[in-house]
């Protein structure tokens, strides 16, 4: 088996907070490659203001997460994040630093992002803010990434482009509407895996990528 998984994702996404577990396993197993590739869908366009309205949705959409995946949404997530009407609901910066660990060091970019969701669903740190960013980065040893993402030059924002474009041209190409979105290929052959599958039975899906 030699398979690349393409696994669409945004940092600010609960649900790919919540198959973070699940795309771990799958990046440990012999055989598959997990790729990671943003698809900017909370940036830009995507990007809105933090609301009453909105942090409700949030909040009760995140304990369906957590009933489903036990991934943790804590207190302290909801009082200091959802309840903060000065930082907009923005994963432009979280997703620029996790492209500087892509050109830095790949491998360390699923623990990165993993690192960026927990931050923000479980300790309650403002994940759109380039202190807080850097600050994390460091502490995960990626001192190179965090100088880039301090200092953003057209290299790394054009490697930021390519990886989102790419993102969304298999989106589109997939008919994929949303995020965590797992996109297999095995030489000649690509397809669309059931991402529900991934959160809820891993094994189940390895087993499934092993027989394709």
């Amino acid at each position: 088996m030699d398979i690349t998984l393409h696994y669409l994702f945004d940092p600010l996404c609960g649900w790919c907070y919540g198959a973070s577990p699940a795309v771990s396993r799958l990046s440990a197993e012999p055989g598959i490659t997990v790729e990671l590739l943003p698809t900017g869908l909370f940036s830009g366009e995507g990007a809105r203001a933090m609301d009453d309205g909105f942090a409700v949705f949030a909040w009760t959409n995140d304990q369906r997460i957590e009933s489903q995946t036990g991934q943790r949404f804590t207190e302290r997530y909801r009082q200091r994040v959802l309840g903060d009407r000065e930082r907009p609901f923005d994963s432009s910066l979280a997703t620029l630093a996790l492209t500087a660990v892509s050109v830095n060091d790949p491998a360390s970019e699923l623990e990165t992002l993993k690192a960026i969701q927990h931050a923000r669903y479980v300790d309650g740190k403002d994940v759109t803010s380039l202190t807080t960013l850097a600050e994390l980065l460091k502490g995960l040893g990626l001192a190179q990434a965090a100088a880039m993402v301090a200092l953003p030059d057209a290299h790394l924002l054009a490697a930021n482009q390519v990886r989102v474009n790419k993102g969304q041209g298999l989106m589109r190409e997939f008919g994929a509407r949303g995020v965590p979105t797992l996109i297999a290929a095995s030489g000649p052959k690509r397809w669309l895996v059931d991402a529900s599958a991934a959160s809820s039975n891993p094994g189940s899906l390895i087993s499934q990528l092993k027989d394709a």
